[in-house]
């Protein structure tokens, strides 16, 4: 079967560019077909300003033509998350309550994408304040998933993960706190990539808080990462910039010691047909010579429940001085989880912080007996499109969260791949979790067990 431009590799693009075979000014008539016929059926975007990217490919068509290209991404379509900042495009945080302020600055991905030559068409949806694993917004439409209409593309980087899926284009930038680039990465296919903290500068910065690539080719998401992770002083957390080979395939496998965990710990259990799915592909690793071994898992009830105190009295304090009516726009769900923390104290709070710390002890006490990590992505299948989380209560708001939130709390580089597809044909995602700082390991891991793989169908229908 042909594959439409618009689901091409971003080398393929820019071999077509280089060749004159193809220019980025087709590539984006091409994507901007896919978006009309498929925008409506999933709500992926914001701020999408389609006459502006025609304009930026032809001149990106025309430096190509003069064999000038400004850089390595030029005229690639790149979206990033409603919460980076792109200037002149107000950032709403995906609700209702914020007062919309074009912002003066692009944030420290959107100016990497742009200085690369990339084209940034739209902005991609999320839930109110990136405080859900969900599509579902007080101030944009619902995002659906390109796999199954009825099902959540997952959050909080939903509309990236929607778009990727759906064809729009190569590159699509997310954020990461808990689980947000790799958890819909997990529940549409798609590779999404957490790197160390720091790795890829960011603003506003926070503990466990990263960007990174949602794209469907791990080749793609290393081509980003060349480019994003560039310094930016704005972000007082970032690392000092590395000379990688991100590309290096000196990766030997032969007695490595990867970690197999099937127990969250806590939180909702894997479903049978994940748990399968995931070790039927460490027993890839363990064929090409990896050494592997069940692992018990590093979270603790206590821990999920600390940092749900910490969080929810963290945002309780963003919100509480907004005035009635303002607050009153926020979702539902959230406006009941976040009204709980009028009953933490400042030293309950406190206690649940230092989870995040306990988190990162286990976290480095399991690496010091194994070189990686396979586990699910999210413990469940799929979950309905209007529902807020997997079990749509604010009383359990994090039980899918628990595969994932560790290794911000311990800034470990981690990524979701597809590793197989249920029997209702909804991806399954499979975690791959390095030390800390070894991005490039997790990235040749995953690109190893890509290969293995094979290509996916992805659905340019959306069902």
């Amino acid at each position: 079967m042909t594959i439409p431009v618009a689901y091409w590799a971003a080398n393929t693009l820019l071999d077509g560019f280089r060749r004159g075979s193809l220019t980025p000014l087709d590539c984006w008539r091409a994507v901007e077909h896919q978006i009309a016929a498929v925008e409506p059926r999933i709500s992926a975007l914001y701020a999408y300003d389609p006459e502006r990217a025609r304009r930026e490919a032809a001149a990106s068509t025309e430096r190509w033509r003069r064999g000038e290209p400004v850089g390595p991404l030029d005229g690639l379509p790149a979206t990033v998350k409603e919460l980076i900042a792109t200037t002149g495009d107000p950032v709403p945080l995906g609700t209702a309550a914020t007062h919309l302020v074009p912002a003066a600055q692009d944030a420290p991905a959107a100016a990497r994408l742009r200085e690369a030559g990339a084209v940034i068409f739209a902005k991609t949806t999320c839930p109110d304040y990136g405080m859900l694993s969900s599509g579902l917004s007080s101030f944009h439409p619902l995002s659906r998933n390109p796999w199954d209409l009825t099902k959540n593309p997952g959050g909080s980087s939903a509309g990236a993960a929607a778009a990727a899926a759906a064809g729009y284009g190569p590159f699509h930038v997310g954020t990461d706190i808990g689980g947000s680039i790799r958890i819909p990465a997990g529940w549409t296919g798609l590779f999404g990539f957490k790197p160390s903290n720091g790795r890829i500068p960011i603003d506003p910065y926070y503990v466990g808080r990263c960007a990174g690539p949602m794209t469907r080719t791990v080749d793609d998401a290393i081509l980003m990462m060349i480019v994003l992770s560039r310094p930016d002083r704005r972000d007082a957390m970032s690392l000092p910039p590395a000379e990688i080979d991100w590309f290096s395939r000196d990766l030997d496998l032969d007695g490595m010691r990867i970690g197999l965990m099937l127990d969250a710990g806590c939180g909702l259990p894997a479903d049978a047909e994940i748990r399968d799915a995931v070790s039927a592909a460490a027993r890839q690793f363990e064929a090409a010579g990896a050494i592997i071994e069940e692992v018990p898992p590093v979270l603790t009830r206590a821990m999920l429940d600390g940092l749900n105190d910490f969080w929810r009295a963290r945002f309780w304090g963003e919100i509480s001085s907004l005035p009635e009516e303002r607050r009153g726009l926020i979702l539902p769900y959230i406006q009941a989880w976040a009204a709980g923390a009028q009953g933490i104290s400042g030293v309950q709070a406190v206690r649940g912080f230092d989870q995040t710390m306990a988190m990162r002890r286990a976290c480095g006490a399991l690496f010091q007996t194994v070189d990686a990590v396979l586990s699910p992505t999210n413990p469940v299948v799929s979950f309905p499109a209007e529902s807020a989380s997997p079990t749509d209560d604010p009383s359990r708001p994090f039980e899918h969260i628990a595969f994932t939130v560790p290794w911000n709390m311990s800034e470990q580089p981690a990524a979701s791949i597809n590793c197989g597809f249920s029997r209702s044909g909804m991806p399954i995602g499979m975690q791959i979790v390095g030390p800390r700082f070894a991005d490039l390991l997790v990235l040749q891991l995953s690109r190893a067990y890509e290969n293995w793989r094979g290509p996916i169908a992805w659905p340019v229908e959306p069902g």
